[in-house]
């Protein structure tokens, strides 16, 4: 089948080069000249584990090609997807203009038939819009040409997109006629073969609100155990005794369960408030969710007042190592991430904050612009000197084990504070320093774990 691809961020890049991998012929088209310039060398322009090595091979089978020329891409395409961003507007709704803008260009550039997949994530009734704007175009310039809409949302967890698209849980298609319905079983059979009920073929506007509503499910979840978390800390309970206990329940399962510092990225946060802004145009007010974004904001804050208080806040003179910036490990994205609330709440205090992350060091220093008493190192453990605090604040693997030893004899004063629960009490202790988690005892009142 032939493809084509516009946008070529998490979603876009992925999406054509794992359909180019199983032997799609796929046009990728962004209006970014310096990305097309960088997939045209087989370099990618997100970091995304095992996406860079599927581009450099599919681009020399001669499956994978990529533009910034949408009517290049269009030349013989059965399928365009459009997988452009659809950012929180300023009053919290999804803003459309990029996929607007994208259906105005399909309706004008397409020469022949052709199925309109909407991938972005985008409010119920987009697909609605979509069409609309293609039709009116194609009459506008006396085209006869037969262009439908489909939904097809994703869901990829970034750090593992690559992954969850081969080996997908399920795919989602709403589609409004059975010829449509047959054009995606025929794109996506091979991703199923071993369980063709994992493709799910639902209405349109059931399918763009599936999405929406896993999002908001799982930040929910992750709300909810925070603010145990929380109520752990004041009664004396310990949230991951809490947590076992509860995901032991079938009903209720084990993941998402985890505490932390709140939730970030480019899908939760946004997701959650354009379900909430539908609910409102709808005249539907879903309280549950305004409260989890309440939540989730109170949780960010929560992990920085720690240190805060730990110190009397005042954090003048002092050195605070972060290890962790991405909102989450395996990815260089820094949107909501938790780290730029804690950081500056740090740095309002009067703090020197040191920060540390594998991948999203770059994109961090872009997000928050430039602070005074804001630095980065390469070296994990260059955080740590002379610092009177060290914060964990995203997972990565290379921090779930590190030389604490070295850390002592690097620190001035020994006070971690751990808010991703990935360390042992008794081990922290043994080593002398002052250890607090999320939800758990601290380590001057348990001394074993």
């Amino acid at each position: 089948m032939r493809i084509a691809v516009v946008g070529t961020g998490y979603v876009g890049l992925v999406t054509g080069t794992c359909l180019a991998e199983v032997g799609h012929s796929v046009t990728c088209v962004d209006l970014d000249e310096r990305k097309i310039k960088l997939l045209l060398d087989a370099k990618s322009p997100i970091f995304e584990p095992g996406l860079e090595p599927l581009i450099a091979q599919n681009i020399e089978h001669d499956r994978l090609f990529f533009t910034t020329n949408l009517e290049e891409a269009l030349n013989g395409a059965d399928v365009a997807f459009i997988a452009v961003g659809t950012p929180e507007g300023e009053d919290g709704s999804a803003d459309l203009s990029y996929v607007r803008a994208v259906a105005k260009s399909l309706g004008e550039k397409c020469s022949g038939n052709l199925l309109a997949i909407v991938k972005s994530t985008v409010p119920v009734g987009t697909c609605d819009i979509v069409d609309q704007i293609i039709q009116d175009t194609l009459k506008s310039r006396g085209a006869k040409h037969r262009v439908t809409v489909a939904s097809n949302p994703e869901f990829l967890k970034e750090g593992a997109a690559v992954n969850d698209f081969l080996h997908p849980d399920r795919i989602v298609a709403g589609v409004t006629n059975e010829q449509d319905a047959e054009t995606l079983r025929e794109l996506y059979t091979v991703f199923v073969i071993d369980d063709p009920s994992k493709l799910f073929i639902v209405d349109r506007r059931s399918s763009e609100l599936i999405k929406y509503g896993s999002n908001a499910m799982l930040a929910t979840r992750i709300s909810f155990m925070n603010e145990l978390a929380r109520l752990c800390e004041k009664v004396g309970a310990d949230i991951d005794n809490v947590r076992r206990g509860m995901g032991s329940d079938p009903r209720i399962g084990r993941k998402f369960l985890w505490a932390g510092p709140g939730y970030g990225g480019s899908c939760f946060p946004k997701d959650v408030a354009a379900l909430v802004k539908t609910g409102d145009h709808y005249g539907v007010s879903l309280e549950v969710l305004k409260s989890v974004t309440t939540a989730n904001e109170a949780q960010k804050k929560h992990g920085a007042r720690k240190i805060l208080d730990h110190f009397g806040g005042k954090l003048q003179g002092k050195t605070v190592a972060v290890w962790g910036l991405a909102f989450k490990p395996g990815t260089d994205d820094v949107r909501e991430a938790p780290a730029i609330t804690i950081i500056e709440m740090l740095l309002d205090a009067g703090a020197h904050v040191i920060g540390h992350d594998p991948q999203g060091q770059d994109n961090f220093s872009r997000e928050i612009g430039s602070k005074k008493n804001l630095s980065y190192v390469e070296d994990a453990y260059d955080a740590a000197k002379n610092a009177d605090a060290l914060v964990l604040v995203t997972e990565w693997p290379e921090y779930k084990r590190p030389n604490f030893e070295k850390i002592a004899g690097l620190m001035r004063t020994k006070n971690i504070f751990d808010l991703r629960n990935q360390w042992s009490f008794k081990n922290l202790k043994n080593h002398g320093f002052h250890y607090q988690c999320i939800g758990r005892p601290d380590a001057s009142t348990k001394s074993n774990s």
